[in-house]
């Protein structure tokens, strides 16, 4: 038997209104529409529903059994329609974002506090990883979407954000802290803090593309400790410009003399498998950055 919601309408509105005039009002039919269409049922289910006479119309034994399984149909339809209806308007979801601290503390807060703007109800899960961590959480479903340097995995789809560029760091002692730009010759043989997180070897790629080799004294994945280090004189760094915002370190950033940036972008399994929040949410950050 094939689902026919306007059909099935028709039938209970009419029982509802008593004729097939009033039916035809209220559903925005003609009335020779609203009696084709319950012909239609009568003639798809082999009974009669309805007795017509000249004062209206009611209901046959059989149309009298039948008509709450109609009717629960319709309801249910009604329900669907006010389900889709939240999605549409947003009224209500979760989206589950995958980031790293600096776009976490840097940009979200701002990208959200828009999008709440016109979507206040959706709610937010947030889980803080380095790329590796976060490519793992996208691949088996754990976010809809995650902050990632690009390129990441193939089989993702992504959008570019914004080129983050990476800045040398040093003491405000420093002999070069005068020059508007750090060599990156300068970095060859001096201390130096390795900030390297879970996937994260852009300063590696730069040193290597330059032929530099520092003497990194220090590895880790703590960003505020690089800076910690650098402020007490203990070597120089390289830090990505975002992670250096509203710092409370006295050291000092300058833009190194080659090109060397991040490039950080959203990535996700693709834009079909995307909730219709969490698809409106990657537009806004788009808009926002």
């Amino acid at each position: 038997m094939e689902m026919n919601i306007s059909k099935y309408l028709a039938f209970v509105k009419t029982i509802e209104y008593g004729s097939f005039t009033k039916a035809a009002e209220m559903l925005n039919y003609s009335q020779s529409g609203i009696s084709r269409m319950i012909n239609d049922l009568e003639n798809d289910w082999k009974i009669t529903l309805l007795e017509r006479g000249k004062s209206g119309v009611r209901l046959t034994s059989d149309g009298t059994r039948i008509l709450p399984y109609v009717r629960s149909v319709c309801e249910e339809y009604d329900k669907l329609c006010m389900q889709v209806d939240e999605l549409n308007g947003l009224q209500s979801g979760l989206i589950r974002i995958g980031t790293f601290s600096s776009v976490a503390t840097h940009w979200l807060p701002g990208i959200i506090k828009r999008f709440q703007e016109s979507y206040p109800n959706i709610e937010y899960e947030l889980l803080l990883g380095d790329y590796s961590e976060i490519e793992a959480w996208i691949a088996e479903g754990r976010v809809d979407c995650g902050f990632l340097r690009l390129p990441t995995q193939h089989e993702f789809e992504t959008i570019s954000l914004k080129h983050d560029p990476l800045l040398a760091v040093i003491p405000e002692s420093h002999p070069l802290a005068e020059q508007k730009e750090f060599p990156i010759t300068a970095f060859d043989g001096q201390p130096f803090m390795m900030l390297e997180k879970g996937g994260n070897y852009e300063i590696t790629e730069l040193f290597e593309r330059n032929g530099i080799h520092p003497d990194v004294r220090f590895t880790t994945w703590d960003d505020y400790a690089v800076m910690s280090m650098v402020e007490q004189g203990l070597g120089i760094a390289i830090l990505p410009e975002l992670i250096l915002q509203r710092i409370p370190y006295h050291i000092l950033t300058k833009p190194i003399d080659v090109p060397a940036y991040r490039e950080i972008g959203l990535a996700y399994r693709s834009r079909r498998s995307l909730s219709l929040a969490a698809e409106r949410f990657v537009a806004c950050c788009e808009e926002c950055l």
